[in-house]
């Protein structure tokens, strides 16, 4: 990389932290709706599967988040760098 090409902001995107957490979420709801929802909580929600139904809207949030901050990275340009003697 040359010094004066730009950089990308990364895994310090904001908006990979949020995907993170988003799609970790909705991975646990998945689950729990699959795997360990009863007759009980199905009646309560008129026959829906809301855990399942919740966590399968917040992977898709968290895939558009990490498609979104791929397509249109932020670029960080040398200008916008703090100046620091000491690295000079």
């Amino acid at each position: 990389m040359t010094e004066n090409q730009p950089r990308t902001a990364g895994a310090f995107d904001v908006r990979f932290v949020i995907a993170t957490l988003i799609g970790a979420y909705g991975v646990i709801l998945t689950a729990t709706g699959l795997f360990w929802t009863s007759d009980a909580q199905l009646d309560k929600s008129d026959g829906l599967n809301v855990n399942l139904w919740a966590g399968i809207g917040m992977i898709v949030v968290a895939g558009a988040f990490v498609l979104w901050a791929r397509l249109r990275p932020v670029v960080i340009r040398r200008e916008d760098l703090p100046v620091d003697d000491d690295m000079r």
